[in-house]
């Protein structure tokens, strides 16, 4: 078996990044999927297209040649893509932006879901990007927060029995508040850093799900990333 697969697209490249680099120093074989390659995976797909349909169809042939179509499979696939926008109904941007929160968001959640229907070992893990403020209303940032939404009820549907998805695998959604990113941190200088979940963190816990399976929470998790003071606990939604 493939021993971990990574999905990560601008804007959150800095996480995406920071997987890779900690699945190597573990000595885990890396496939980077991403708009542009990665030096240190030791596989890349680079995602081009301007539809869904484009984009799926191309990661999901170019994976399939990494892995003979199926004849080996990855023991994880970890989706940390994403971005944010606000505004509300009546913004100039609203729908520009909401377009874009579902393409950063739920087309690369899609396209994760169906790699691992595919490729994902019996057993696999994946995980999607979810957001803790996004399990309520989110009038400042409808597009984001409609997305995220959609992340959460994918994971549920992900989670049944008839999903698609192989057995005994395990779908998981982190849903931080903040994740310490070095974009983050350029356009939020001035945020309590301590409240922000460290990516250092994230890796770990993925390499955990990955080497122990009864480490993992339930089967559909939505597992929120609860920062304070700079230790961070986990939360069931």
């Amino acid at each position: 078996d493939l021993s971990s697969g990574i999905n990560a697209e601008w804007p959150l490249r800095p996480g995406g990044s920071a997987l890779v680099h900690h699945f190597k120093t573990k000595k885990f074989w890396v496939c980077s999927v991403d708009l542009s390659e990665n030096t240190s995976a030791d596989a890349n797909v680079v995602v081009k297209g301007s539809t869904l349909v484009e984009q799926a169809d191309l990661v999901k042939s170019e994976v399939g040649k990494l892995v003979k179509d199926g004849a080996t499979k990855f023991d994880g696939i970890f989706c940390v893509a994403g971005g944010w926008a606000g505004g509300n109904a009546s913004s100039d941007e609203f729908v520009k932006n909401t377009d874009l929160m579902v393409k950063q968001s739920v087309w690369t959640s899609v396209i994760s879901a169906q790699l691992a229907a595919h490729y994902l070992t019996e057993g696999g893990i994946l995980t999607l990007t979810g957001a803790v403020p996004c399990l309520k209303g989110t009038s400042f940032m409808m597009g984001y927060g409609l997305a995220k939404a959609a992340v959460h009820q994918l994971t549920k549907s992900l989670a049944d029995d008839k999903s698609g998805l192989p057995k005994d695998s395990c779908v998981q959604t982190i849903l931080p508040v903040t994740l310490d990113t070095p974009m983050n941190r350029k356009f939020m200088a001035d945020a309590d850093f301590s409240t922000w979940t460290p990516l250092s963190y994230v890796a770990d816990m993925f390499t955990t799900w990955l080497e122990d399976r009864s480490s993992r929470k339930p089967n559909g998790s939505l597992l929120k990333l609860i920062t304070k003071d700079s230790k961070t606990e986990q939360e069931l939604a």
